[in-house]
């Protein structure tokens, strides 16, 4: 035992009863672990399954239950982070659950689409139209959910540089965008399903051009701040 600890007793915290300790100091509550915005979260993971039933079913109304899924799941990914930040919700383990819920949807989504396209000429002629962006959007949130990852373990300043950027968002806004419509455009008593398809395509690349775009930016902020 060094000086220091000579003289000196150890203070016993008296345990505490409801929140306040026997001394009378009050104790912090640990976090809840289900609060509505984690709730609505765990509401999206458990919508996948649904999703994907709805999505091999036949029937009129099967492209029209997929795509409401699809876009209930992306309306509580926002609602949720906003009450989550309005009314102080937060908790670590909405934080990631959040992102996995996203990520597990979106790619469900793609692999959904990528197994059974559309009977349009334009997918017959070139099936990998929808392979090649779903394989650069998926491969790109596996390689951003490894580098958050090991970002976690390193200084503020790595993980301050792969924080959400206005890049990343209008990512994931294109890319629910294109999402949808492809999923609505599988009702075939829709007008000009062709161009809504060709235009879910097109949005799909956009997106996936920003994924490929922002993973870059991501990886030359570490890479600056490793250097220096």
């Amino acid at each position: 035992m060094g000086s220091e600890g000579v003289g000196r007793r150890r203070r016993v915290v008296a345990p505490a009863v409801n929140g306040v300790a026997k001394d009378g100091a009050p104790q912090p509550h640990p976090p809840k672990l289900l609060t509505l915005p984690t709730v609505l979260t765990i509401g999206r993971v458990a919508a996948v399954p649904l999703l994907i039933s709805t999505f091999y079913m036949e029937g009129p109304w099967a492209a029209t239950a997929t795509t409401g899924i699809f876009l209930a799941a992306a309306v509580t990914d926002w609602l949720d982070g906003y009450i989550a930040r309005k009314m102080q919700l937060g908790t670590p383990f909405g934080a990631f659950l959040d992102p996995v819920a996203d990520k597990l949807m979106v790619a469900a989504t793609l692999v959904l689409l990528c197994t059974k396209p559309l009977e349009i000429s334009l997918l017959r002629d070139g099936p990998w139209l929808l392979t090649v962006p779903a394989i650069a959007i998926i491969g790109r949130e596996i390689t951003m959910s490894a580098v958050r990852e090991w970002a976690a373990s390193q200084n503020t300043k790595v993980l301050e540089a792969v924080a959400v950027n206005n890049l990343g968002k209008w990512k994931t806004a294109t890319q629910m965008t294109a999402l949808t419509i492809l999923l609505a455009s599988r009702d075939k008593s829709l007008p000009a399903q062709d161009a809504l398809v060709t235009s879910g395509i097109a949005l799909l690349y956009v997106s996936a051009g920003l994924a490929i775009w922002s993973l870059v930016v991501y990886m030359r902020k570490i890479w600056r701040i490793l250097l220096k």
